[in-house]
């Protein structure tokens, strides 16, 4: 499978990280590494996904894009790394 980080950056609600995560799920996408930090605005954070799957990452990256609390969403270079599932 071929890892992929993606950059998040959303609003700062109780739901936002539960959203992000189930839609990784929905989309058959394993969540390898994840961290989460405040911006310099209070009422967002960042979230950085390393996510692992044999599907096209663009499936995710549509999805993720369409959240309501979602304000931005960056592809950053895949890694040639191969997990086993």
């Amino acid at each position: 499978m071929m890892q992929h980080q993606l950059a998040v950056q959303a609003r700062f609600r109780p739901e936002t990280l539960e959203r992000v995560l189930r839609v990784v799920r929905h989309r058959g996408f394993q969540v390898c590494a994840m961290n989460m930090a405040s911006s310099a605005n209070p009422d967002e954070i960042n979230i950085e996904l390393t996510v692992a799957s044999p599907r096209p990452v663009e499936l995710l990256f549509s999805q993720l894009s369409k959240l309501v609390d979602v304000a931005y969403v960056a592809y950053q270079q895949p890694t040639s790394q191969q997990i086993r599932a």
